[in-house]
């Protein structure tokens, strides 16, 4: 499996998760009012295409992922996961299923950051090993 493929991968289990946790709030009582009372003066509609544009983000990831460059790829990859981390924690509640929910999606979003960090130039490693043609054997 390619570097790529597993970023994708990653990010389509992230943004599943997002979704369903999402979901799942709108079911608990008093999750409109709570809204309201974090919104305080700014209309609950603008912290909706807030959100709204943050969530594009591991979205167009699931894509990016797979077409970037090697090295704004590893960057776009750690720099998208540290922001979406920061979503999660910073717009989630207590309840157990959104923990449950955004453990996953950390520990998901951790693993992008470990395997972009630690990736290595396709093309340094093909040189090394002789090979050429700038494909991997």
């Amino acid at each position: 499996m390619t570097m790529e493929t597993k970023f994708s991968t990653l990010w389509i289990i992230v943004v599943l998760n997002m979704g369903k946790a999402d979901i799942l709030s709108l079911y608990i009582p008093g999750i409109h009012e709570e809204l309201l009372a974090f919104a305080g003066t700014t209309p609950i509609t603008q912290l909706m295409l807030y959100a709204a544009i943050i969530i594009q983000i591991p979205i167009g990831m699931i894509f990016l992922s797979r077409i970037l460059r090697y090295k704004i790829n590893r960057w776009a990859n750690i720099f998208a996961s540290v922001i979406t981390i920061v979503f999660i924690i910073g717009g989630g509640t207590t309840t157990p299923h959104y923990i449950f929910i955004a453990a996953i999606e950390t520990v998901c979003l951790l693993l992008i950051i470990w395997f972009a960090w630690r990736w290595k130039n396709p093309k340094d490693i093909s040189a090394l090993s002789g090979n050429t043609s700038g494909l991997q054997s």
